[in-house]
């Protein structure tokens, strides 16, 4: 309800290549809020078209402060 503002990507590691055309699948959770941040952990998945199985491609934790107009930090409204 608002705009936030990336502050931290914290562990993000690269399991697996993703190549033109592959589809690409990316899952948010949302896994802590504080007074003014939200800690959202993200995946993402690779499917070949050619194939069935997606694999993990990538994965890191997101740290996100909520702003104001002016930029300032704001209160999370979850």
């Amino acid at each position: 309800r608002g705009r936030a503002v990336t502050v931290a990507m914290d562990g993000m590691q690269f399991h697996a290549p993703v190549a033109v055309g592959d589809e690409v699948s990316v899952y948010g959770r949302l896994v802590g809020t504080g007074r003014t941040s939200l800690s959202i952990e993200v995946e993402a998945w690779r499917r070949r078209r050619d194939e069935e199985r997606a694999v993990k491609v990538t994965q890191a934790m997101l740290t996100f402060v909520a702003i104001d107009d002016e930029g300032r930090p704001r209160p999370v409204d979850v």
